[in-house]
Order: C-alpha cells, then structure tokens, then sequence
C-alpha cells in the first residue's frame, strides 16, 4: 500500500531534479568557509531575505537556538508565544544552553498575543529582573500567517522598547505565498514580511522539499556571532554541500508550487467540513486542523493509518500537505475518513502520540 503520508511537509523526499542537482554539486570544507555550493545557499537566501549575510543550519531548531543566543546574553530574557514553536517544541534550548529566559505570553486562535501582553512583559532596567532583549514571532504558526497590520504593531513596539526581532520563519515561504495571492509577486511578500526583522530563520526541508536544512538570516556582525555559537553547539559540517546543493534547488523551483499544497489543504478541509462529527479548525496555508466529536480522534487516527493515511492528533487533527500529495491522494484520505463515520467506529482505540513539526 502506498500510504498518503500527511502528518507533515517535513516527510517530503528530494525530487529526481534535487537529486541531479545534489551530486552535481561542487564541493569543499565548509568550517574553513570554502564549500561553494554552501556559500552560493547563504548569499541568495540572504538576497531574498534583504539581509546582509545568511548562516546554513542542519535544522531550524540550531538556526533558531544559535539566533537567540547571537541576540541575548546570559540573564537577558525573549518575549515568546506560549505556543511557539522556539518556546514549546524546541526542548528548552534556549534556557538550558543559552541561560536565555523566555517569557511566555498568551496568544489566540490564530497564534497572536495581545501588543499590551507584550508592552507589560517588557522589564524595566532594574537588577531584579531579567534584561528583555528580544521579541520572537512565528510566521506561519499553525498554518497561520500573520496579518501585516499585527507584524507592523510588535515591530513598533519593539523599535520603542529597543528590543530586537526574531522571526521563527520555518514555513515564511508558506506565508508570502499566501500573502502574496494568485499570480502575487511572492518575493515581494516575502520582503515585506523579512524587512521588519533583525533574523530571519528559514527552513528548507519543509514545504520547500530539501532533505536537511535551515538558514539564520541577518547583519553580518549577528551571523559571525551566530557562526561561533554554531560550531559550539555541534553545527560545524564539513562537505555540506551536497545538501546546500538541494536547498538552493528548493528555492529555485519549489517556491511558486507551495500554492498547489495551499490548494490541496484547502480541498481537504472543505471535505472534512461536510462530514458529520468533524470541526475544521483552520486551512489558510497547507495545515488543516481538525476537531472530532466525543473524543473520538485516536479511533480516527488509527482507521486512517489501517487505510493507508498518516496524520498526528497531539492538538485535534493534523493534516499538512506537502509535495509528495497530489489531489488523488487527498481524495483516498477524505474517503477513509468518511468511510470511518459510517463505519461508526468504536471508542477506545489507542493512539500513538506525535510532537509537532
């Protein structure tokens, strides 16, 4: 059975093109700074960002870690969601290896916190308190891009408060398409979204298909600070090229395409939404989070994978779709869906627990 595996964009494998691209690539030490296919990835992800330099990561959660400590010293503290993915899904790293404090603050529906949450949580120069530096966002959180008028009310306030920004950009690309609309200038909106950051963190191995990979984005006074904090937490690769090779290939020619994910998730969700005992939740990029009535999602989740449907159920349903789905696939995954309600399965199934990627 081919199984239609839409528990995340972080399932997807190299296209035979990436492939090509990968073993063509050439090649060198990149901890002396001389694989070129790595250098070529770091000057155009930094072009596209509008940023002066750019840092290949092996994964978002270095490229976010190595961020925050090129901001923050020990004792400072970043302002965070409480359900962003720097705070909640990235072990700690921060307090643990940074001696950053993070000062988690509520956010709604729709991963936004309030600009008086934030206001309050700023400390004041005293030495009872931890020294606010940094403000972090996540855009797209849960699917969620965040609307330009929200970006432009925590950019105020940070510039006011002398914080710096952070973006957590892992599916940014997701956002300027979104953003950006049909036929959009996706560059464009993904400009106006960078240009009000200090860093920038890009990921490559999800909706844009790479195998490994992110990219810390900022000055190059952050980077070089950013490069040192890297080598000291493992980060150093050496022939990385091979897999900067693919990240640029992503970029060339995966980014448009995020707009067929966007319209699967969206083909998926109004499915899910005429099928009774299901609330669709959000589908505004290519995550679709669904409720099940009475409990009964890891009975869902466990029909779906006895039909060949992967997804997660740690927050209500998850369905992400990537390229690796086409439109037959998420047909076969709304069929197993509504062939569980007329199966009227049975509670008490258990279910395998999933973090969220």
């Amino acid at each position: 059975m081919n199984m239609v595996d839409l528990r995340s964009d972080t399932v997807t494998q190299p296209t035979a093109a990436m492939r090509e691209a990968m073993m063509a690539s050439p090649l060198g030490d990149d901890v002396f700074g001389d694989d070129p296919s790595v250098n070529a990835l770091q000057e155009k992800i930094a072009a596209l960002t509008g940023k002066e330099a750019a840092l290949f990561m092996s994964s978002g959660t270095q490229s976010n870690l190595c961020g925050m400590m090129a901001h923050c010293g020990r004792g400072d503290e970043y302002i965070v969601g409480q359900n962003a993915h720097t705070y909640r899904y990235e072990g700690g790293g921060a307090a643990v290896l940074g001696s950053i404090q993070p000062q988690p603050l509520a956010q709604d529906s729709q991963g936004l916190m309030k600009l008086a949450d934030v206001q309050a949580a700023i400390k004041p120069d005293d030495p009872h308190f931890a020294r606010t530096r940094l403000l972090c966002l996540e855009n797209t959180w849960n699917g969620h891009p965040m609307p330009a008028a929200y970006l432009d009310g925590m950019t105020e306030l940070a510039r006011r408060h002398g914080l710096a920004l952070h973006l957590d950009g892992a599916r940014v690309f997701n956002a300027a398409v979104s953003d950006a609309g049909a036929g959009g200038d996706v560059i464009a909106a993904l400009r106006a979204i960078t240009d009000r950051f200090d860093s920038v963190s890009v990921c490559f191995s999800k909706g844009l298909g790479a195998p490994v990979g992110s990219a810390l984005c900022g000055s190059r006074e952050l980077i070089d600070r950013a490069r040192r904090w890297r080598k000291m937490v493992g980060g150093g690769l050496r022939q990385a090229g091979l897999l900067a090779a693919a990240a640029s290939h992503a970029l060339d020619h995966h980014v448009n395409r995020l707009a067929d994910d966007h319209a699967l998730a969206q083909r998926l969700a109004q499915g899910l939404a005429t099928i009774d005992g299901l609330a669709v939740r959000s589908a505004q990029t290519n995550i679709v989070f669904v409720d099940v009535a009475d409990g009964r999602g890891p009975d869902l989740l466990a029909h779906l994978e006895r039909q060949g449907v992967l997804a997660t159920g740690l927050i209500g349903l998850r369905f992400v779709t990537h390229l690796g789905v086409d439109a037959a696939a998420i047909d076969h995954a709304l069929a197993s869906v509504r062939d569980f309600f007329d199966r009227a399965a049975p509670q008490g199934t258990a279910a395998r627990g999933h973090a969220v990627y």
